[in-house]
């Protein structure tokens, strides 16, 4: 029999009318379980949880929330590999994926059970004489979260962590279509000692239960990650509503990664298909772009195929899987309709992009490389969110640099060379948030702020110290001595 999960609010499990399965991607016989469908009433309960909680935890000790917070990093490491599965079977990356973003999850919690005691203020003295002036950082208040299918227990994990750490109550709503690990992650912080009403979890349709939370006039901040689209609909929300909301924005990505004539070339290869294709390329800092110079272009794509023959591309469940399937169906017909495009626009498919069979039904596609293709055209200029990449030839490092940063998109991008000279150029005038030098342009550590610039990302920094900048609010007071 099939389990039913539940949403959890004011500390209780509570039943839904309706509910969603989860299905497994690399075997769409196989149901992870059902998900309860969320009301906009069981919306507005866990909101009025999290404001009845809120005056309590905001003025707790930085002991008891760090005993709290480090209590479940704890459980989250103890149980990464069952957790990693879990994550490997609702939403498809390979099992050592699965388990090593289910270990970052716990490695989170423990920097930002470290953050509760590392909180600091200022204390200086003012222009008058005779007074004092305190700058301290409170909580924001009630924060709501709205995370995405691709990274489904780091990135409720980033956002809850720092959200608690600082003394926030949070309503959080996971992605309709795997939320298996965001669930399984609650119960664990639920358990560690997490007053009632502290953290909330709502499961169900953005277009209910998310647009419930946006437009709750007791929320005081939305953390979103998603698409562009969806994102500047949750951005208007914020500004129309009364009284305006913080927000914070993570977006879309259509990352560069420039390779010059006297890059490493099997280092080159091997960041390119590794950002572009791992996690089956469903990651908003994947390589999308291969910006390549004229004199090593045709070695790097004979080099990308040789390299692409020996991917194995089967069950994310399965020993010697290197690339899992696209996670839904809808996603993988996304996949195809670009991959149509790039040849109608005139690309060539240097490799790949059929549809695979496996011994279990799912949605396996093979990677696709396009070479021939130019910065204008849509394959250049639009997110595919896929195992899909492009190859687009340069004639030096300054024309390199121009395409790299000729997109509405600024999340990561990285460049590929032995010249000093042209890696320090790079990291200083490329137009991302975060840039790789002899890297793939995905992968990043969890103590360090991750975010962009331009279309893809709005407002404080996540993850690492900067975190704060999200779940604080900055108090300054004057004292007369």
């Amino acid at each position: 029999m099939t389990e039913m999960f539940k949403n959890l609010i004011a500390g209780e499990w509570a039943s839904a009318g309706n509910a969603s399965r989860n299905i497994n991607p690399s075997n769409t016989n196989d149901v992870v379980g059902e998900y309860a469908q969320g009301s906009v009433e069981q919306m507005n309960d866990a909101v009025a949880a999290a404001k009845a909680a809120f005056p309590a935890w905001s003025r707790s000790g930085p002991q008891e929330r760090y005993e709290i917070l480090k209590k479940a990093s704890d459980e989250i490491l103890a149980r990464k590999e069952e957790l990693g599965r879990l994550l490997s079977r609702e939403e498809g990356k390979t099992l050592a994926e699965g388990i090593g973003e289910a270990g970052r999850a716990g490695q989170i919690f423990a920097f930002f059970a470290g953050e509760c005691l590392r909180l600091s203020g200022e204390a200086i003295p003012s222009v008058r004489p005779g007074v004092g002036v305190e700058i301290t950082r409170e909580p924001v208040g009630i924060i709501g979260m709205i995370t995405p299918w691709n990274f489904p227990i780091a990135i409720p994990a980033w956002k809850i962590a720092p959200a608690l750490a600082y003394g926030n109550c949070v309503v959080i709503k996971p992605a309709d279509l795997v939320p298996g690990s965001a669930w399984a992650l609650v119960d664990i912080i639920q358990r560690a000692g997490l007053p009632k009403g502290v953290l909330n979890l709502v499961m169900g349709r953005g277009s209910v239960v998310g647009q419930a939370l946006l437009q709750h006039k007791d929320v005081q901040a939305i953390s979103f990650t998603g698409s562009v689209s969806t994102g500047r609909k949750v951005a208007e929300a914020c500004i129309a509503s009364s009284p305006m909301k913080k927000v914070q924005l993570e977006m879309g990505g259509k990352n560069p990664l420039v390779v010059l004539d006297d890059a490493d070339l099997k280092i080159a290869v091997e960041a390119a298909v590794t950002g572009a294709y791992f996690s089956t390329g469903q990651r908003c800092t994947a390589s999308s772009r291969l910006i390549v110079q004229a004199g090593i272009h045709d070695r790097f794509v004979e080099a990308c195929i040789e390299r692409l023959k020996g991917v194995v591309i089967d069950d994310a469940l399965k020993s010697g899987t290197h690339i899992g399937p696209v996670v839904d169906q809808s996603q993988l017909d996304q996949d195809l309709k670009y991959i149509q495009i790039a040849k109608d626009e005139g690309g060539k498919l240097a490799w790949g992009g059929e549809v695979l069979t496996r011994e279990t039904p799912g949605f396996y596609l093979q990677p696709a490389l396009f070479t021939e293709t130019t910065n204008a055209m849509r394959i250049s200029r639009e997110e595919v969110f896929g195992p899909v990449a492009n190859v687009i030839r340069a004639r030096d490092y300054e024309e390199a640099l121009t395409l790299a940063n000729d997109t509405e998109f600024g999340l990561s991008a990285g460049i590929c060379t032995t010249s000093l000279k042209h890696a320090t150029h790079f990291k200083r005038n490329s137009e991302a948030g975060m840039v790789m030098v002899n890297l793939a342009t995905a992968g990043v550590d969890y103590h360090v702020p991750f975010g962009g610039r331009k279309g893809s990302s709005y407002g404080p920094r996540e993850q690492g110290a900067y975190a704060k900048e999200m779940y604080t609010t900055v108090k300054t007071a004057y004292t007369l001595a």
